[in-house]
């Protein structure tokens, strides 16, 4: 039986909660009922016989790591029930700041998810893994520039990038498909699920370029927040990340 519980109340039971399954908090984004989640340890093999499709979609999400990579993983979390992943979001559900731009991505390199705004309403969030400790992913403000429905890597001619959208020309970053391990393991890229790469790809506006090839105008604006701790556990992993929406900047300087 899932319980409502106040923040508190999760922390004192993360001190009395079993190993293999732990509650690690609430989100409540739509001012409706919060959800719970808890933790399962142990062996994760046979998720596919546990969980329908559709959850397992929720979890790739969640533990930011695609379909091949959740079974390696030492604890999953679970949510108490399976909403619409709109509402698993640990983004705010508006943005007022960003009321007045038509789309706006944000990139939380400290909880390594990525979120869709259309003036100030999220629209999509999803899971990232962004630039390995060595390679870190630049903060800053950037701007979608021009895309590619399929690339190959200029470090591996064996690693095929799709659904490629450029945001750092002169350095060659971009938000695409790859492997999800969990972390951040990018070589400064912004790797998403297949079907988050794909949509945006769809959703994102490129540049606008002139004949000779100087800009016009920009594409749709990107925030990339934050740094991943590599020293600390995954974030989303315990009871705080999950009792408060991420904190986004009180204003935005395009």
């Amino acid at each position: 039986m899932w319980l409502r519980l106040s923040p508190t109340i999760v922390l004192a039971c993360l001190l009395l909660s079993a190993a293999r399954a732990e509650a690690v908090g609430i989100v409540d984004q739509t001012d409706a009922q919060a959800i719970q989640y808890r933790i399962e340890g142990g062996p994760l093999r046979e998720l596919a016989a546990r969980f329908k499709p559709n959850e397992l979609e929720l979890l790739e999400k969640l533990n930011r790591a695609d379909a091949k990579h959740l079974a390696r993983l030492n604890r999953l979390v679970v949510p108490s029930e399976w909403r619409p992943e709109i509402e698993h979001s640990p983004f705010p559900a508006t943005y007022a700041a960003a009321g007045a731009t038509p789309k706006l991505l944000v990139v939380d390199q400290s909880s390594q998810v990525f979120a869709a705004y259309e003036h100030g309403t999220l629209v999509r969030w999803g899971p990232t893994s962004t630039g390995r400790q060595a390679k870190p992913t630049p903060t800053g403000v950037y701007h979608l520039n021009w895309r590619a429905r399929t690339r190959t890597s200029t470090l591996s001619g064996e690693w095929r990038l799709n659904w490629y959208f450029n945001f750092h020309n002169q350095r060659g970053l971009a938000f695409h498909e790859f492997d999800l391990p969990g972390l951040p393991a990018s070589h400064a890229c912004v790797r998403l699920l297949a079907r988050d790469a794909m949509w945006i790809y769809n959703w994102g506006q490129s540049w606008t370029l002139d004949p000779k090839g100087q800009l016009v105008e920009a594409g749709t604006p990107i925030m990339i927040l934050g740094e991943y701790n590599f020293a600390a556990p995954p974030p989303w992993l315990s009871a705080e990340f999950w009792t408060r929406p991420i904190a986004l900047p009180p204003s935005l300087a395009f």
